[in-house]
């Protein structure tokens, strides 16, 4: 008897699922590899289905009252115009997709390594006098928390408001005891979607992997780092920790600041009331940078940041050059980076020779045949582990964000990105690009091919599992 009742439970659960991938199911191919899935994998299927496949945008995780958030000034459609006319277009899909503008007289700071980069943050933490906002995927509990603890106790006693938010999973192991420090000092804290049985299956997929700092809204950083010793004393079994961060001032910094609203509503269902002292405006800086924000997340109705991405490789004219640690394309961003390199564009890649997770590193180079043979140049960093998440091409244009290369980052995560319309910028990136492109082995398609065959077995399990990583 509770056999069959089992049975008739587990079908009509599975027929609803088939009802909805048939609805709403946003790939052919996805689709049909989870309608497999359910029949042939008993319970295993579905709850599989549960936690990874789910179509969040048209089953939205959490909706968000416009009335929550900050109103975002509108665009004159000045900077536009004035704008090379081959990017106009991605700057009316980044505001489409996003909603935020370009703005210029932003000055910008490329921050490279951990050192750096905490050295501009705590200096400007230092100069707060309004507010303090900070989110960040990994929070670890070490010296650059404790040194944050300390920091924010005197910045309170001096009448800032701090806010944290921390991903629930990528923060796991941060302690209940500093958490407990953090609001005893009067730090309004939050988690992003914590681990709890009641709705692990709906959100345990679903991160958010921005980080985000902004200062009393005119001074704000982004970029690759988060709170981890790593990035100043090193990873014990991967060596030096490489990466990239983005101080922003002026308006741009605004913008980042309205994410962070966004965020904040989404943990605890609150607004985040208007400045009540006036904030200085950068001054019409004869170097400022044009600056576009574009934010993503499994709640938009578009990939935000795929279309972004897709839309700077499809522009190149002259070169593209890509640093990320995890390339795991899907069919759109392959054929754009096999397509650019095939039409004669100097593409290249710069990837970690190290991993961090072995099955993500298989997945990734389950990749590099199709695009050696394509022509894509790919160049093996020796040193430690390259984090960093850069675009830059044709001297022109750069992006420098949270999102990586992956179905994850553009369908799953929440993520952040700059996008820099800065011939001067463009070019110190590039420099950079091949200041590590000269020290990293470039890999030949030859070579590739005759790799051992277990290490093209490995990769061929790395790509099946590749949409789920």
């Amino acid at each position: 008897m509770w056999t069959t009742i089992f049975i008739v439970i587990y079908v009509v659960i599975a027929l609803a699922i088939v009802v909805s991938l048939l609805l709403h199911g946003a790939k052919p191919s996805k689709t049909l590899s989870w309608l497999l899935a359910i029949f042939t994998i008993p319970v295993g299927g579905i709850l599989l289905y549960l936690l990874l496949g789910r179509n969040r945008r048209k089953n939205k995780l959490i909706r968000i009252r416009d009335e929550a958030l900050p109103k975002i000034p509108e665009s004159s459609g000045i900077l536009m115009a004035q704008a090379e006319e081959r990017y106009r277009k991605l700057m009316r899909l980044v505001y489409k997709n996003s909603q935020f503008p370009p703005t210029d007289k932003n000055r910008l700071t490329l921050l490279k390594n951990g050192k750096s980069t905490f050295e501009s943050i705590f200096g400007a933490l230092e100069s707060a006098k309004i507010q303090i906002h900070l989110q960040y995927y990994i929070f670890e509990d070490g010296e650059l928390a404790n040194r944050l603890l300390h920091l924010f106790e005197r910045k309170i006693a001096e009448g800032v408001k701090v806010k944290m938010i921390y991903d629930g999973i990528g923060s796991f192991s941060l302690s209940k005891s500093y958490l407990k420090k953090l609001l005893e000092v009067g730090v309004e804290v939050y988690p992003f979607l914590p681990f709890r049985f009641g709705r692990f299956l709906s959100s345990l997929n679903y991160r958010n992997h921005r980080k985000i700092i902004v200062v009393d809204g005119k001074i704000a950083f982004t970029g690759g780092i988060n709170i981890s010793d790593k990035y100043l004393k090193g990873d014990p079994v991967l060596g030096k920790w490489h990466d990239m961060h983005l101080r922003i001032e002026g308006p741009a910094a605004a913008h980042l600041d309205h994410v962070f609203a966004m965020d904040w509503h989404l943990v605890c269902q609150k607004s985040i009331p208007p400045l009540t002292q006036p904030v200085i405006a950068m001054d019409n800086h004869s170097s400022g940078k044009l600056v576009q924000i574009v934010a993503g997340g499994p709640d938009d109705d578009f990939p935000s940041l795929e279309q972004t991405y897709f839309t700077i490789i499809n522009g190149a004219k002259d070169y593209l050059y890509v640093t990320n640690p995890y390339v795991i394309p899907g069919q759109a961003i392959m054929q754009a980076l096999q397509t650019c390199a095939r039409s004669g564009i100097d593409v290249r890649l710069l990837v970690s020779e190290n991993a961090d997770n072995k099955i993500v590193n298989w997945s990734v180079r389950s990749y590099f045949e199709t695009m050696l043979k394509a022509g894509i140049k790919i160049y093996l960093f020796p040193d430690g582990f390259l984090h960093s998440k850069i675009i830059v091409s044709d001297d022109a244009v750069s992006t420098i964000g949270t999102a990586n290369l992956d179905d994850r980052s553009f369908e799953q995560n929440y993520e952040v990105n700059a996008v820099i319309y800065d011939r001067d910028f463009a070019r110190l990136l590039k420099e950079d690009f091949l200041r590590d492109a000269n020290i990293s082995r470039m890999l030949s398609y030859q070579e590739y091919v005759d790799r051992p065959f277990m290490e093209k077995l490995k990769e061929g399990f790395g790509k099946v599992f590749s949409p789920l990583l």
